[in-house]
């Protein structure tokens, strides 16, 4: 089922802290991870609780459960609006802390995550990312790296923004929808999208645009984008429908793609094309839903493109997020 990737805890009151453990302590237990594991994430959420408590402002964490080559992993994406730090590589080595305490809280963090990484900026905050795999961390290898963050409106309890993916013969294709409005039958949409997009043949995402149009005429109906790549030729092909935000990023510049105006499953345009670029001019695509405001750009964060990409994600959403309505951010990026 499509559905929002993370649920969103807030941590900007101690009191909520006991209950924030308490909800991921039982949803790692579920997934069927060995008690000592679990111990281990109970550790990595204390220490970035306690460290929001005694640094930040406005603290969130991102909970998530994902499979990378069949290996389940759980995601903890802790977020602040404190005063950033001057060093992050500095602060996560034991005895560094800018208060009383012993400062080995981020370095804890470090040791005890399969992946980690950390970016902060001065009078912004910090971003901190922990990965905790349930069996052994598959080795990092060249190619498709895809980053979802999609969180449901507050106060719903699905998501009506969606992503999919899969691979296909010659590369890979990606969709990102958002149903009309929000709730279960926003959710119903985009699901039922994810079933037309996965069966169709491997085409241009005008043509899977085309097919997921017809597929979804007996629901609210929704915007969508459609983006593929090619291994053979090196090209991106990508088309979107609505109100679906694409930002293509490369080594030295950036550039919009325009959607077509329309509703996927209710109107679209008779002519479309498919818009082409190349790897060697933008290996990154960002897509957002208009959970997101849109004018962002990453020159406001310095640095952070040599970051995972999921800490690209997690400042846009950190900035940019409406909280009016469900919210996305999907990063590609092929290395």
């Amino acid at each position: 089922m499509v559905d929002a990737t993370h649920i969103s805890l807030q941590a900007n009151d101690r009191s909520y802290f006991s209950l924030l453990k308490k909800e991921i302590h039982q949803r790692v237990a579920k997934m069927g991870m060995d008690e000592s594991r679990i111990a281990e994430i109970d550790i990595i959420t204390a220490e970035m609780t306690s460290n929001l408590f005694k640094y930040a402002e406005g603290g969130e964490i991102l909970f998530g459960i994902f499979k990378e080559n069949g290996i389940p992993y759980v995601e903890l994406i802790c977020i602040d609006r404190g005063p950033g730090m001057r060093n992050p590589s500095r602060m996560i080595k034991d005895g560094m802390s800018t208060g009383t305490t012993l400062g080995v809280g981020l370095g804890s963090i470090k040791r005890l995550s399969d992946t980690f990484d950390l970016y902060s900026l001065v009078d912004w905050g910090t971003i901190l990312l922990s990965r905790i795999y349930l069996g052994n961390q598959p080795l990092e290898k060249k190619g498709l790296v895809i980053r979802p963050i999609v969180i449901s409106k507050p106060g719903e309890q699905t998501s009506g923004d969606g992503f999919v993916y899969k691979i296909t013969g010659n590369g890979f294709k990606v969709m990102l929808g958002d149903g009309l409005g929000h709730g279960p039958a926003a959710n119903l949409a985009v699901n039922e999208a994810a079933k037309a997009f996965k069966v169709f043949p491997e085409a241009s995402p005008v043509e899977t645009l085309r097919f997921v149009h017809t597929s979804i005429r007996k629901t609210r109906g929704m915007v969508a984008n459609v983006t593929s790549y090619n291994n053979n030729t090196g090209e991106w092909s990508s088309a979107g429908i609505g109100n679906i935000w694409a930002k293509w990023i490369g080594p030295t510049n950036s550039k919009n793609q325009m959607s077509y105006n329309g509703i996927v499953g209710h109107n679209i345009p008779n002519t479309m094309t498919d818009h082409t670029v190349n790897i060697s001019e933008y290996n990154q695509l960002v897509l957002c839903s208009d959970g997101m405001k849109t004018r962002w750009e990453t020159a406001k964060y310095p640095g952070i493109l040599n970051h995972d990409p999921s800490i690209l994600a997690a400042a846009i959403y950190k900035d940019h997020a409406r909280q009016t309505d469900d919210m996305s951010v999907i990063v590609i990026k092929f290395c």
